[in-house]
């Protein structure tokens, strides 16, 4: 049986952080990744981008890491598999392919994946997810030769496709179930603000209503909608949400909800096991709450607090997270804990008829998250008072003032 001292289950940015990190301080401990995917590193946030999609960047640009990397950091790259049983009384992972690791300490970096669409005739081709770079292949294929789109769902996702898809030049419908775009995570006239985007550039949105059937032979030919209407495409991009690939964990004594419970080292319920990325459901020692942050940077510092751990250095995870996106001449930021909820005071900054609009969200005296339309420039120092954990509670008037200088809050 092959062992390791550090085996970590995933090769995303989480997974290759903390393998980034164990080289910088442990040069003699044997390190491996099993990865489902075959490929090395790669940026999914680029998977996204127009210009990826549109091949006005090569293609190989996608790459963070190659081979020769893993071979001089004696980093064992284990791909196209994944992992089936964990047994954390003997320290035993078990691979698709039966192959058993032992290891001394282990890292679940297993992100997430597309949740799939179970609407009659999901499985025909042209309906595509995107989350991972084979399924990016295959959409650049298919829009050479598309001329319809039609997009389920909103989010990060649905928003970057449609800008993707109307740049190169096919028509494209959003279908959202929804009374407006991304509710109830915006407010009404933040998805109004986002909604007006998507139409000025040319994306038709039906609110309020669901595919009943996809039609169509082996390829898809267009839906039918639950109120009878049928619509012709000759491709569908489902941005319906995330699941954590966990069931295999079930009888593992690893603790896990939505993801995999950890606290604020990361470590999970079972010893000599931590969690990190997209997958982590962790204490938030900023907010004082469990959290999960699906994001590039939230990841790879996840990954690296991680290996900190792993290797007894006890460091806690203390990090604000934001995501930024890009498109139809309008920039969504979100910082933090954006969810909505009845313990939650939201605090309204700018103003959606100027198109620059803030929300900010208080538990407490704190703030805890914020969500940004075209108002980039206020992100750091939004990031910084969550930091600060600074008191708020007596400045929600001025957090309110859209030319009230928020940096003036921030202590250091």
């Amino acid at each position: 049986m092959e062992s390791y001292d550090y085996l970590i289950i995933g090769g995303g940015a989480a997974g290759t952080a903390a393998a980034e990190t164990i080289r910088q301080t442990d040069q003699s401990g044997s390190v491996a990744i099993v990865s489902d995917e075959i490929h090395p590193l790669y940026s999914r946030v680029m998977l996204s981008k127009p210009n990826f999609f549109l091949g006005k960047i090569p293609f190989d640009t996608v790459f963070m890491k190659g081979e020769q990397w893993y071979a001089e950091n004696r980093v064992a790259f284990l791909g196209g598999k994944s992992a089936t049983a964990l047994d954390g009384a003997k320290k035993v992972v078990t691979l698709s392919d039966g192959t058993e690791l032992q290891y001394g300490k282990l890292l679940l970096a297993l992100g997430v994946s597309a949740r799939q669409w179970t609407v009659a005739g999901a499985g025909r081709y042209g309906v595509h997810y995107l989350r991972t770079l084979d399924q990016a292949k295959g959409i650049i294929d298919h829009i050479k030769t598309a001329k319809k789109a039609i997009i389920i769902g909103g989010g990060f996702i649905g928003f970057e496709m449609a800008d993707m898809l109307r740049l190169a030049g096919l028509e494209v419908t959003m279908i959202l179930r929804e009374r407006y775009f991304w509710e109830p995570l915006l407010d009404e006239p933040s998805g109004r603000m986002v909604e007006a985007a998507l139409v000025k550039g040319g994306v038709a949105i039906i609110r309020e209503m669901e595919v009943a059937e996809v039609l169509g032979g082996d390829a898809v030919s267009g839906v039918r909608l639950k109120d009878g209407r049928e619509l012709s495409c000759d491709m569908i991009m489902c941005g319906i949400g995330v699941y954590s690939p966990i069931d295999w964990l079930e009888h593992s004594g690893i603790q896990h909800a939505h993801g995999i419970i950890a606290d604020e080292y990361l470590a999970t319920s079972i010893p000599d096991v931590w969690t990190a990325g997209d997958v982590a459901e962790y204490r938030d020692i900023l907010l004082d709450e469990m959290l999960e942050s699906g994001n590039w940077v939230n990841a790879r510092e996840q990954g690296r607090v991680a290996a900190l751990n792993m290797m007894g250095q006890r460091t806690k995870f203390s990090f604000v997270s934001f995501y930024t996106t890009v498109g139809m001449g309008i920039t969504i930021t979100f910082v933090d804990d954006v969810r909505p909820g009845p313990d939650r005071i939201v605090i309204p900054r700018g103003s959606p008829e100027l198109g620059s609009y803030v929300r900010m969200l208080i538990v407490g005296k704190e703030l805890v998250g914020a969500t940004l339309i075209n108002r980039t420039n206020e992100m750091s120092s939004i990031s910084k008072l969550i930091d600060h954990n600074v008191d708020v509670s007596e400045k929600h008037k001025e957090l309110g003032d859209p030319n009230f200088d928020l940096k003036s809050l921030i202590t250091n």
